[in-house]
């Protein structure tokens, strides 16, 4: 690799230097054959294809399953960069939780005007239902997903907080496991913290969430899509690694007041449901009435408070794009604290000022949908035609209010193993938290998403990017 670049590369200091979380990595990886390598990456791949680790692709004339390509070089993180991003994560989903409670219940932050009224009144991902409705536990993000870059030795930004239904981890246990397989002697001689009790913490957290008249083990199921849904296979590996039903919409009824699933035996009473269903599909009673994918009534079981739904209905406003740009304020208003971790400069496109900045310099920011996920619908300015531009410009002088954009930021890198050795790429990371009232459970690493394209800043899979092992170390 050279030793010129514009980036932080999390690796190397130069060619030949290391930093210190990869020292012991190094002395393995310069002692290792590349032919070897080359031959465990196919094996990677082919256990992967086995396994069915797939995700479908959207937009496709026909349906399309691929392969998120893995890559064996490690992303390593030191326990103390680890322990300041922990308590960065566990301070910011806290206020989030209290940010939801407050928005559905007495609204004091609109009150005191921090966020303004009509940034959550005109707000699609904002639901009436859930006004004055406190979920079991006090608990609305069960799961969260929060994506975080870094720009230097110490600088890490919430790119984005996903609070809805996020997506990953059966990917971060799949990737432990085949490095696990690999090389084996690697953690025997480097200490890191493992991430195959997930599953296990997942279940636990869901069933300390129980409604009120349970009493006795929580019955706890994940609703699903169906089979073609792009986190199918993770929808089924979780069900699976935590043994529990895996259930569609045709699967359950409203029997008694309560939501029970179709078994051999009859129907069951269900206490926790992980929904992995957005909330417009969710109940057609109540929401989108052509959605055959949900339970119809599901709402006014939950509304009743006999199933605990995860994450709870209304959640997505607090991962709504608009709503970040507010999240240093948010955290100070409900914790008293200034946020550890920092947010990325955004424009909200809504604001006459800040949607003329955004047009005169559209070929130097990124722009993103408000709702949006998955890297569709966005633009990124210095990689964009002018063609692209133009029509871009188009649709947020149509509908500004639909976009927010900020900053092109010089993501850190993480070499991959390429042909010709080792060549930097962006990366970005999402840690996995569980929310119960027993406390936060953050999970020691996280999906590592990495561009392999050179020189590309997008690294959602749907887009081309690939996925590292994510290693935090124990000292």
């Amino acid at each position: 690799m050279t030793s010129e670049r514009r980036y932080f590369d999390e690796m190397l200091l130069s060619s030949d230097d290391v930093r210190a979380p990869y020292a012991e990595y190094q002395k393995w990886f310069a002692n290792e054959d590349p032919t070897r390598l080359s031959k465990k990456s196919k094996e990677a791949e082919a256990f992967f294809r086995r396994t069915g680790i797939t995700f479908n692709v959207y937009g496709q004339a026909a349906a399309q399953e691929r392969l998120i390509p893995f890559d064996l070089i490690p992303r390593i993180i030191a326990n103390r960069e680890w322990t300041r991003l922990s308590k960065g994560i566990e301070q910011r989903v806290s206020a989030i939780n209290a940010f939801l409670h407050d928005i559905y219940h007495r609204q004091e932050i609109l009150r005191a005007g921090v966020v303004p009224v009509e940034l959550i009144s005109r707000n699609e991902a904002f639901l009436p239902q859930m006004i004055g409705v406190t979920p079991p536990g006090n608990v609305y993000t069960h799961i969260v997903g929060t994506d975080i870059v870094r720009t230097g030795e110490d600088d890490f930004f919430v790119l984005e907080d996903n609070a809805r239904t996020p997506s990953g981890v059966s990917y971060m246990l799949e990737n432990r496991e085949t490095m696990l397989q690999m090389f084996p002697e690697l953690f025997s001689q480097i200490k890191v913290q493992p991430v195959s009790d997930y599953p296990k913490n997942l279940g636990r957290s869901l069933a300390a969430c129980p409604p009120d008249h349970c009493s006795g083990k929580p019955t706890v199921a994940i609703l699903t899509p169906g089979i073609h849904n792009s986190a199918y296979f993770e929808h089924s590996f979780l069900a699976d690694q935590m043994g529990v039903e895996l259930v569609e919409g045709h699967d359950l009824r409203v029997v008694d007041g309560h939501i029970a699933m179709r078994t051999t035996e009859g129907y069951k009473v269900i206490d926790v449901l992980y929904r992995r269903v957005d909330d417009d599909y969710l109940d057609p009673l109540n929401f989108n009435p052509e959605s055959m994918l949900g339970v119809p009534g599901i709402m006014d079981v939950y509304r009743a408070g006999n199933i605990t739904i995860a994450n709870a209905p209304g959640t997505g406003i607090a991962d709504d794009k608009a709503i970040y740009s507010y999240m240093p304020d948010i955290v100070e208003f409900y914790t008293g604290e200034k946020a550890i971790l920092k947010n990325v400069q955004t424009w909200r496109c809504s604001e006459p000022d800040s949607l003329a900045y955004v047009l005169d310099h559209l070929a130097e920011l990124v722009v993103k949908e408000v709702h949006g996920s998955g890297g569709y619908g966005m633009l990124v300015g210095p990689a964009a035609s002018q063609k692209e531009l133009a029509s871009f410009a188009a649709k947020l002088r149509k509908n500004p209010s639909n976009y927010i954009a900020q900053p092109t930021l010089s993501l850190s890198t993480v070499p991959i193993f390429a042909k010709k050795g080792l060549a930097p790429r962006h990366v970005d990371l999402r840690p996995f938290v569980l929310v119960s009232p027993k406390g936060i459970n953050i999970t020691p690493g996280g999906l590592t998403r990495v561009a392999l394209k050179a020189g590309s800043l997008v690294v959602n899979s749907s887009q081309g990017g690939g996925t590292k092992d994510t290693w935090v170390l124990e000292d």
